[in-house]
């Protein structure tokens, strides 16, 4: 067992799909998320919807660079493809015109580097429909 992974979690078989040219970018969410879910790393939405049509995921992590390099209708081909599946934008930037277009052609959210494993888990088990614990600071002086 993994520190800090809950074990009911690792066993609902949740399905997640990364999607990114960013090799780094991709083993970096693989490691986040593998201990909780099925993770698959695939470099571009040819091979998503191959693997999609005999294993459909629950949620898409779609790279920044990859909708740069296939433009952002690769958002409505990815959601027709796979059934609209939910999906993130990873990216840097929220504000990026591709990121925005993206967000306007039916992605859910944006998943903002740098990344930490925190930020990650709580995005995707909002989007996977998981409950997520609420956070409020608290600031003493």
């Amino acid at each position: 067992m993994q520190i800090g992974v809950d074990s009911q979690r690792a066993v609902e078989n949740k399905r997640v799909f990364v999607v990114d040219n960013d090799d780094v970018v991709s083993m970096a969410l693989q490691f986040m998320l593998a201990d909780e879910m099925e993770t698959h790393v695939l470099a571009d939405s040819a091979e998503a919807l191959a693997k999609g049509r005999s294993a459909p995921p629950d949620l898409l992590l779609l790279g920044a660079g990859v909708l740069a390099s296939e433009g952002v209708d690769v958002v409505t081909r990815l959601k027709q493809g796979l059934g609209g599946v939910k999906m993130l934008v990873v990216c840097s930037d929220a504000d990026d015109e591709d990121v925005r277009a993206a967000l306007a052609l039916g992605a859910e959210s944006t998943l903002l580097r740098p990344l930490k494993v925190e930020t990650v888990r709580r995005k995707v088990d909002t989007q996977l429909g998981r409950r997520t614990p609420l956070e409020i600071p608290v600031v003493l002086r």
